[in-house]
Order: C-alpha cells, then sequence, then structure tokens
C-alpha cells in the first residue's frame, strides 16, 4: 500500500484535491468484497486503469485504477492517489529479483486463479521457501488479493479440496463474483473450479424463467445460482454439510432463497420433477437413473463427465443412450462440450440432450 494522508485519527487514507486535476492518479474506492464486480463495470465503461495496480485503502476497501471518474459503476468515491503504483510486470520478473535463476524460473507456474480475494495456485516440489517468494509475488500482481494458497485438487464423494495457505493472510474465505452471481465459498473447505466459469454464465443464459430444474450436485450454488437468477425453480442437492452451508448462504446472499429448494442429502433419493437436470460431476453417469426418473418427457439433461481423448464423444453419448434405452426413451444430442482440460489427454466434458 502507497502511503496516504490521513485522517485525524490515523485510520484511513483520505482524498486529496480535486480527482479531475490529474486523471493519470484517479482511483475509485470500492469495498473488498465488490472488487472483482466494480472492476468489470470499470472495464466495460472503458475507464479502468491496467497500468497501475489496485492498493489497499484502508482496512475494508480499495482503490481501483481508473482514467475517468465513473459514470455508471457504484463507487464509494473517487480520489486522487498521492502515489500510484505501476502495475508489477510479471511473475518472471518478480522472482528474479528474488535471486531466482534461469531454471527456477523456466519452472514456476505458467497459471493461476484469483477467486475473490485468493490466489489459487498449483504448487508441486517447491521448497517452503520458494512457495513463499511465489506466494509473495502473486500478491504484489493481484492488489485485489491478500492470501495464495497451493491447491492440490478434489477427492472423494464429497469433491473436498486440498488447499493450504502458501502465504499472505491466511483467510480463505471469500466472496467471489462472476457475471453478477456472488460465490461465498471457503477454499480450505469447499470446491470451486475457476476454469467452468463460461459454463456457470452459460446455464444462466439455457433456462427460461419458470422452468422446474434439477441440480443433482449443487456444491455452493454453481449453476444454481445463474439459473435461479435467471428466474428457474430449481431443487438444489448438495451431500457435503460444508457446501451446504454455503449454498443456502449463497441462495440468500443472490436474493433467490424464493426460486431454490434446498436438499441435503443424496440426490437418488430425491422425489422430484423437472424439465431440465443438470449432473455437474465426473462421475455422474453413475446417477443417470435417477435423473430420467426425474427428467420429464422432452425435458434436457446435461451431462458432465471426465472424458480421455480418445473417448470422445462415444462414452459420454452412449452412457446416454444406453440409460434412456433401458426406459424406453429417446435421445436428442443438442450439443457437445470441451468445459476445459481435466489432466493430460483427459477433458472435462458436457453433453447436452433431449429425452423424450
Amino acid at each position: 500500500m502507497s502511503e496516504e494522508p490521513s485522517d485525524a485519527d490515523g485510520d484511513l487514507p483520505v482524498a486529496t484535491g480535486d480527482p479531475a486535476e490529474d486523471a493519470d492518479d484517479l482511483a475509485a474506492i470500492v469495498p473488498k468484497p465488490g472488487t472483482e464486480v466494480a472492476i468489470a463495470s470499470l472495464r466495460d465503461e472503458g475507464i479502468y486503469d491496467d497500468e497501475r495496480r489496485v492498493q489497499a485503502y484502508g482496512a475494508e476497501t480499495v482503490a481501483l485504477p481508473v482514467t475517468d471518474p465513473p459514470q455508471s459503476t457504484d463507487v464509494l468515491d473517487v480520489v486522487r492517489q498521492t502515489d500510484p503504483e505501476a502495475r508489477a510486470p510479471d511473475l518472471e520478473t518478480l522472482l528474479r529479483e528474488k535471486g531466482w535463476d534461469d531454471e527456477a524460473v523456466a519452472a514456476a507456474p505458467a497459471s493461476w486463479a484469483v477467486v475473490g480475494s485468493v490466489i489459487l495456485v498449483s504448487l508441486d516440489d517447491w521448497t517452503d521457501e520458494q512457495e513463499q517468494d511465489i506466494g509473495e509475488a502473486l500478491l504484489e500482481l493481484h492488489g485485489e488479493a491478500d492470501t495464495v494458497c497451493a491447491h492440490g485438487g478434489v477427492s472423494g464423494e464429497l469433491r473436498q479440496p486440498d488447499t493450504r495457505v502458501v502465504a499472505g493472510l491466511g483467510d480463505t474465505e471469500t466472496v467471489h463474483t462472476e457475471h453478477g452471481t456472488r460465490y461465498s465459498l471457503d477454499l480450505a473447505k469447499v470446491m470451486f473450479s475457476p476454469g467452468n466459469q463460461a459454463e456457470r454464465a452459460r446455464m444462466g443464459d439455457v433456462v427460461a424463467e419458470d422452468e422446474e430444474v434439477l441440480d443433482m450436485f449443487a456444491g455452493i450454488g454453481y449453476f444454481t445460482l445463474p439459473m435461479a437468477r435467471a428466474g428457474a425453480q430449481v431443487t438444489a442437492v448438495e451431500k457435503n454439510p460444508e457446501s451446504f452451508r454455503f449454498l443456502g448462504e449463497n441462495a440468500n446472499l443472490n436474493g433467490v432463497l424464493d426460486r431454490v429448494s434446498l436438499v441435503l442429502g443424496d440426490c437418488r433419493e430425491v422425489e422430484a420433477t423437472a424439465d431440465r437436470v443438470v449432473m455437474g460431476y465426473y462421475d455422474a453417469h453413475e446417477y443417470l437413473d435417477a435423473a430420467l426418473d426425474a427428467l420429464e418427457p422432452g425435458g434436457i439433461l446435461h451431462l458432465h463427465e471426465a472424458t480421455p481423448e480418445d473417448r470422445l464423444w462415444d462414452r459420454p453419448v452412449s452412457r446416454i443412450r444406453e440409460a434412456a434405452a433401458a426406459r424406453g426413451r429417446t435421445v436428442e444430442i443438442l450439443d457437445r462440450r470441451r468445459v476445459k482440460s481435466h489432466s493430460e489427454g483427459v477433458w472435462h466434458v458436457v453433453v447436452d440432450a433431449r429425452i423424450d
């Protein structure tokens, strides 16, 4: 954080001068939980300044660099910074500044994800000191974040994450916002896949208002929330108590409690009828019988799967056709999508099918 003049009590930085005097130093002040939404809105206005860093501004707010005062973005204040900081160049440069040699830099992480105020990064075979270096560098790159976690994937039927703090404040609970949907979560306790962002947004686009939807593996509301925000009536089933707690919080946070029926338990034991069934789980094919029992004739099924490259698209499609045929039902494949790489030679895919 850059030094700023403080108020009389010495607690918070204050604005100096007229914000309009020097557009190169303008910053919009927003609450930390609203950082992602505000940045997206400022980008839409065309006034977000990528050449300067996001800076802390007191304990609960941040200063977002802008080139002009916002006209449509909701901000607390617009100030002229006394000491704006240029955006850090890149991870490689920062690690070299810490004394890393060419070989170590070449092996450094090439990608990571910012989820709310937490940075998730995969770290393998690094020393504690190297992990600390990587974490500190990532925090310098992303002023909106305050914690860095090493992410080792998820395991078990309850999809529990392998996450540990490597740098920063260590607060793994945060609020992540994408496409207007807010997700409250604790990344040390529940899974969240940043790579599924486009699919989460898409589900909010495909549902119709008042459509009856069964989300069989709802988690914290990955697909439930965008669909409910679009007007669908969603029965959201989740087996993991921690995820279920956040699912309820998130339905309330997004103002859709009246459109979400929350069920803690096994989705195979839920009696429901639906126009659409979402199966957002890699082993979802094992639950196809329950999905088809709930799906009305002419309804839409979304089956997620981790599929080897050489089995695209035969395996997921054949699983749907075989389950439907066993019930005397017919299948029309509507769409097939690769969501992201799951592992080497394996893809996370989704198949959309109409079941008559």
